[in-house]
């Protein structure tokens, strides 16, 4: 898991060659003007997910975690509170290989919490079990997802 400041994105490339197709989607476009859903950058390896969450609480965010994909999540019109717990400290999930996602039961806490300020971002790995979108108001937020192959 990483957490930076926006401006630092660029020092992470090397951590996948997909990553410079986020930079270069992230300086040729107003993220906060993009419309909700997904939006097309290089086919299943890499797309973005542009969403609105309702306020909820840490009790009310699961835990998730994906296998093929990398997030890069970036909160655009609200502070936000992320939950992080190592996949290794997880029970076994019921994966749902079509979603790339297994999500934990409501009500199961994340073992530490920290907040993402607008410009800031935060990488979830494969390894990195997350409770994303904890706010108290409502929030617009892209997930940046990053084929790991």
């Amino acid at each position: 898991m990483i957490l930076d400041q926006l401006e630092n994105l660029e020092k992470y490339v090397s951590l996948s060659p997909n990553f410079p197709k986020v930079l270069e989607f992230i300086a040729n476009n107003d993220l906060s003007a993009l419309a909700v859903g997904r939006n097309e950058i290089c086919g299943d390896r890499v797309f973005a997910n542009v969403m609105e969450a309702k306020p909820r609480t840490k009790e009310e965010s699961p835990v998730e975690i994906h296998r093929r994909y990398i997030d890069i999540q970036i909160p655009l019109t609200a502070d936000e509170v992320m939950g992080y717990t190592p996949l290794a400290e997880l029970p076994a999930p019921d994966y749902v290989e079509a979603n790339d996602a297994a999500l934990y039961p409501v009500g199961m806490p994340a073992r530490d919490y920290f907040n993402v300020k607008r410009g800031q971002f935060a990488i979830f790995f494969p390894q990195d079990g997350h409770a994303p979108a904890i706010t108290p108001v409502p929030l617009k937020k892209i997930i940046f997802k990053v084929a790991i192959q």
